[in-house]
């Protein structure tokens, strides 16, 4: 019954998503007008952004670091800005309907985005190739070439990547004061199964979510070091390169797939994961609250990042090696879109531009009005950190509150006071040191079976992500990863896999 019970409620979600998308207006209550030129040649874009660290968009404040932005840009660039915060648990919906209606010109998106990702928007021709509008300008000198290079689609650049940690890798992350507390031995820990007696620990504690998903299918990021998902999409793991032989594989019928359902089946039964994650009930800001033990983290340079976004203390295990490949430096990028004017479109670029080596300009959009939502606190050696707000430490969502990773360059935006002054210097080793891929460079083309790709997803949203959010009994994981396969196969899986397989073979052949 729990089983059938909770496929039920994955399709049920899966349906209502698709009803929703193109609904919904912007939060931030900035004008959504199609931007244009003054008189005086200021021209005016509309900038549309995701809200990940509070649980709704304070529209008046947002209003007011727009304002801001505006009087300090205003003597530096012909531009102004209309900016728009959304709340990210309704940003693919919003934004879908936005670019419908043409009323966006510069958004923020990523390649695991839902819906507006980077790997939706080249081939619906939304976004602009921007290759010769670039060189020369102040936003491609912010970076070196290398991170152009390893946004490129079929040697054309579409997005502007913020320069983080633009390799990929994950850990597993606890709260520091359980660790305390039971004195766990996380150098123990080498793999995510090794962390089974800690989590019966968490039960006894009371707490809601021992290992929380954050209701994220887990098993493209947990079982990186063999494939690579090099679709960028957690709903699209059913396919992937494996790094040992150097060829696309069906993953829903390997052992790894099989062994990891199987451990969060386990678990659940347990008591150690919740059904909220499978019916997707928990939300961005879960991570802020006391209710959990484990989670995972994208492994960055500085990770104590996480300490100001969770509003508490918390401590990382790595739990995979870290890999360059073909969308590592599009997990969170800004483009411009299709509909934007010749104006528009260079307007844009010198905001970036500007947004990219302006520190005032970077801190004032990642982190709001200083004197409200922060203030700078200088070290022991006179530099200046962030320091962020009472209200917004506390999680009261009152104030305006990104971070650098989703904003501005790294070696732009002010360190936090919890990070260290030479945070710029540690994201540039951290990228230098990673495994490239045997797959780095290669982009699917899912458009000769764009039908049944998308079914497969569909498909996936009712048995994959069940599966690998404990939503499935343990006696049950074999049967039910059966009917798994059966289901993509019956929406056109082998299709989409002879494809995958062909373009991949070619690619291979070129280099």
């Amino acid at each position: 019954m729990r089983v059938k019970k909770l496929l039920a409620l994955a399709l049920a979600g899966v349906m209502a998503a698709t009803m929703l998308t193109g609904c919904g207006k912007g939060d931030s209550g900035a004008s959504q007008s199609a931007g244009g030129t003054a008189a005086d040649g200021t021209v005016t874009i509309n900038v549309t952004r995701a809200c990940f660290n509070l649980p709704t968009v304070n529209t008046e404040q947002t209003k007011k670091v727009q304002d801001a932005i505006n009087e300090y840009i205003k003597d530096k660039i012909n531009v102004q800005i209309n900016l728009t915060d959304i709340a990210s648990g309704e940003y693919g919906d919003k934004v879908n309907l936005s670019l419908a209606n043409n009323e966006i010109n510069l958004l923020w998106t990523a390649s695991w985005q839902g819906t507006v990702g980077t790997n939706d928007l080249v081939p619906k021709n939304a976004v602009k190739d921007i290759t010769d509008l670039l060189p020369g300008t102040p936003l491609y000198t912010s970076m070196d070439e290398g991170q152009w290079d390893a946004t490129k689609y079929n040697g054309r650049i579409y997005f502007i990547p913020v320069y983080k940690d633009n390799v990929e890798g994950y850990d597993i992350m606890a709260r520091k004061d359980l660790v305390d507390k039971y004195g766990w031995d996380l150098s123990s820990v080498t793999k995510l199964a090794d962390i089974e007696p800690f989590l019966a620990d968490c039960k006894a504690e009371g707490l809601k979510y021992p290992y929380l998903t954050q209701k994220t299918a887990m098993f493209y990021r947990w079982y990186i070091d063999r494939f690579d998902f090099f679709t960028a999409d957690a709903s699209a793991n059913f396919v992937a390169v494996d790094r040992q032989s150097d060829s696309v594989v069906d993953t829903v019928l390997t052992d790894e797939y099989k062994e990891f359902c199987t451990l969060m089946a386990k678990w659940a039964e347990a008591g150690y994961i919740s059904e909220d994650d499978v019916t997707k009930v928990t939300t961005d800001t879960t991570t802020q609250s006391q209710d959990w033990g484990f989670s995972w983290w994208t492994d960055i340079p500085v990770n104590a990042e996480a300490n100001s976004r969770y509003n508490q203390e918390v401590v990382m295990v790595p739990a995979t090696q870290r890999w360059a490949h073909s969308t590592s430096a599009l997990g969170s990028c800004y483009a411009i879109t299709a509909n934007s004017s010749d104006e528009q479109v260079k307007a844009c670029i010198d905001f970036m531009g500007l947004l990219y080596t302006d520190s005032h300009l970077a801190d004032l959009y990642t982190f709001g009005i200083e004197g409200e939502d922060f203030i700078y606190v200088a070290d022991e050696n006179g530099v200046n950190h962030v320091e962020q707000s009472a209200d917004v430490q506390e999680g009261l969502g009152t104030n305006y509150n990104h971070s650098m990773w989703e904003s501005a360059s790294a070696t732009i935006v002010t360190p936090l006071t919890s990070e260290p002054a030479n945070k710029a210097d540690l994201y540039k080793d951290f990228n230098g040191g990673a495994n490239v891929s045997c797959a780095a460079g290669f982009r699917f083309d899912k458009a000769p079976v764009d039908a049944q790709f998308t079914a497969c997803k569909n498909v996936f949203e009712e048995y994959g992500f069940v599966l690998e959010n404990g939503g499935v009994a343990s006696a049950d994981v074999d049967s039910t990863i059966a009917a798994y396969q059966a289901a993509l196969d019956e929406a056109g899986y082998q299709d989409v896999l002879a494809e995958f397989q062909k373009q991949y073979d070619a690619w291979k052949a070129t280099k």
